[in-house]
């Protein structure tokens, strides 16, 4: 069984990134991490994680589309979001081929099995930075995954998908702010949620980004502020998109 969650620093800076770990990111057995992810995917959609991941998606078929669209998700976890991309395709008759990476041997297995049998999506572990597409890629997106990186990593992912993703990029993470926090660590504990979950949920928040951040970041990968689009969505997420022409 896992242990219970670990107490939170009392003072954060949010002017700056928190130098904090996540539980999620030490080693741990495929049974926590399967319970933890799966905490994960249902804060995601209680709190509309998706939303603009689908918005995004429509902005790239509102016109005839290539056939398939392969499209890539970055630090996939336990495949909630791909799966539920599989299931948009599906149900506008869009043809997708479908990828989906993470480093952790663990989660790509879980995400394996939780696919129904009818599933196409191609699952893979693998260092993002060391992946090459057999085929050239169309979309890249992420979810929740950059705030696990260095900033130095961060810079280096962007430069990844401006090499790999031939139409565009979503980065779909979290804002780092105050209230959030707070909610999150009130919410996580009145749900029972997992251990790690109500550890690294308020972590997440502190770990992530603001706009300046973003801009800083896109600015030392080479991309011009007109390039990208970065915008909040609520509750307590900011995306950052790339339509390339």
């Amino acid at each position: 069984m896992p242990s219970d969650a670990l107490p939170l620093p009392q003072f954060i800076d949010f002017d700056h990134r928190a130098p904090l770990t996540e539980r999620i990111d030490e080693p741990c057995t495929r049974e926590e991490l399967r319970a933890c992810l799966r905490d994960v995917s249902r804060l995601n959609r209680w709190f509309l994680a998706y939303r603009p991941l689908f918005g995004w998606l429509d902005s790239f078929v509102s016109k005839p589309a290539l056939d398939p669209i392969r499209i890539l998700d970055a630090g996939c976890g336990n495949g909630d979001a791909l799966r539920r991309v599989e299931r948009w395709a599906a149900k506008r008759r869009i043809a997708v081929e479908l990828t989906g990476i993470d480093i952790n041997h663990d989660a790509v297995a879980i995400a394996a099995e939780l696919a129904p049998p009818a599933s196409r999506i191609r699952w893979v572990s693998a260092d993002i930075f060391a992946f090459r597409p057999q085929q050239p890629l169309h979309l890249v997106f992420s979810t929740i995954f950059t705030h696990h990186l260095s900033d130095e990593d961060v810079v280096r992912f962007l430069l990844w998908m401006e090499e790999h993703a031939a139409l565009g990029w979503l980065i779909n993470d979290l804002a780092r702010a105050v209230v959030p926090y707070h909610l999150l660590r009130i919410f996580s504990r009145i749900a029972r949620l997992h251990p790690f979950v109500r550890h690294d949920g308020p972590v997440s928040i502190a770990r992530s980004f603001r706009p300046h951040d973003w801009e800083r970041l896109c600015r030392a990968a080479g991309l011009d502020a007109g390039a990208v689009s970065i915008r909040p969505s609520r509750p307590a997420r900011l995306c950052v998109a790339r339509r390339k022409p």
